[in-house]
């Protein structure tokens, strides 16, 4: 399941606005101080589970930064070249040669002053990278993301159906919920699907049972 969106309907990319920030509070405020700001801590450590919401935050600080002009790069699994702005995702999946390079962009971010993000599944002293890298890594400011709960999953569908610019029901929200698989890129997906559904069959709207044969179809359904 993809999260961009295709077709006439809006796009949605993520933003530091559109992140239902959780539990997440604190490293919410401390992403868009350093946005905001260049003294202070320059580099930040998110570690969670895959789907806790560690790459929505680490694109949407590289989007917020271009926006305020500053030179930005988001990559996954491999490292980046050096801008204002670099966000790395999954470091963990780094080979030797990668991770030398990564140490060394770590140490050229820190001297020029810029905004070096990295996310990785397991705390600093935790990950399976060289020494000299994992240290670097743990000197920053380090935060475990938090997953959302049902209730912050049900707000974060809800806005991404406003963002698409159609009316969800809580009863679809709670079925959903209730029968679906609880990571938040298939949720996602899934009301893509079914908000194309419906354009499909003349904007009718969502329903309980439009949503069982989107999930029929597309198959993660208990």
């Amino acid at each position: 399941m993809t999260q961009l969106l295709l077709g006439i309907t809006p796009q949605w990319q993520p933003t530091l606005d559109n992140f239902v920030v959780g539990r997440n509070l604190e490293l919410h405020s401390a992403l868009r101080h350093a946005l905001a700001s260049t003294g202070g801590e320059r580099g930040f450590y998110l570690w969670g589970e895959a789907v806790s919401g560690k790459s929505h935050l680490l694109q949407a600080v590289v989007s917020r930064a271009r926006e305020l002009g500053q030179s930005a790069t988001y990559a996954r699994s491999v490292v980046p070249q050096a801008a204002q702005v670099v966000a790395l995702d999954d470091v963990g999946t780094l080979d030797e040669a990668a991770q030398i390079t990564l140490f060394e962009l770590y140490n050229r971010m820190r001297e020029s002053g810029g905004l070096l993000l990295v996310s990785g599944q397991a705390a600093p002293a935790h990950l399976q990278l060289r020494d000299d890298l994992r240290t670097r890594l743990g000197w920053g400011m380090v935060y475990q993301v938090q997953g959302l709960n049902d209730e912050e999953k049900s707000l974060a569908l809800h806005a991404h159906a406003a963002a698409r610019g159609f009316d969800l029901p809580g009863e679809v929200t709670g079925y959903l919920l209730r029968h679906g698989r609880r990571d938040m890129p298939y949720l996602l997906g899934i009301l893509d699907e079914l908000d194309e559904h419906c354009l499909r069959m003349k904007k009718r709207a969502a329903t309980v049972p439009l949503l069982k044969e989107v999930m029929e179809v597309s198959g993660g359904s208990d």
